[in-house]
């Protein structure tokens, strides 16, 4: 039941499909709930798509690659967003397919340092991938429901982390009904 690269590959495919029936649309909108317009979570959504492939490909143990956040900046358009997102996503599978299978680095850091190995590498940036999509969307008024299985995957392979059991961030997973819901929701998100 793992969420594998070529889920990753559909998810994506999924996200710039919505993204470009959007592109021609104001992105200077808030984006969902967010604070952030549609352009900085969409270039945010690249980033964290890149980053767990800068984190798995340096092996650190101890903490994060000393390198910065990728960002097309401000001005970026739709059609160069992506752009990137799709190059990201690639590097993240490439990486990921590359690393043998005992290799072992930080995932995240909070609510303390955790390492993990290549498999959780690719679900960790579609989990960021799949909301930041919908904030997208909601602000750009365009429809996005991500497939059921590639969402109840995901579900499945991330409902033991932490960030679902932080009282001071997201809510529980629930494992009761439809998978995008229970995402949507277990992450702070209107699932209307």
């Amino acid at each position: 039941m793992a969420f594998s690269g070529a889920d990753l590959d559909r998810l994506t495919h999924e996200v710039v499909s919505a993204w470009r029936a959007g592109s021609e649309r104001d992105w200077s909108v808030r984006a969902g709930t967010l604070e952030w317009n549609c352009t900085e979570t969409a270039d945010h959504a690249v980033d964290v798509v890149l980053a767990p492939a800068f984190f798995l490909a340096s092996r650190k143990q101890d903490a994060y690659p000393g390198f910065g956040v990728f960002s097309l900046g401000p001005t970026a358009t739709p059609a160069a967003l992506i752009e990137a997102l799709e190059t990201a996503s690639r590097i993240l599978g490439a990486v990921v397919a590359a690393a043998p299978s005992d290799a072992r680095a930080v995932i995240w850091r909070r609510p303390q340092v955790e390492t993990r190995g290549p498999e959780d590498f690719v679900p960790g940036g579609a989990l960021e991938l799949v909301l930041h999509a919908h904030d997208v969307c909601r602000g750009l008024g365009v429809p996005f429901v991500p497939s059921v299985d590639l969402c109840d995957r995901l579900r499945r392979h991330t409902q033991s982390w932490p960030m679902w059991h932080l009282p001071y961030a997201w809510q529980p997973l629930a494992m009761t009904g439809d998978p995008w819901t229970d995402l949507l929701v277990a992450s702070g998100r209107n699932a209307d």
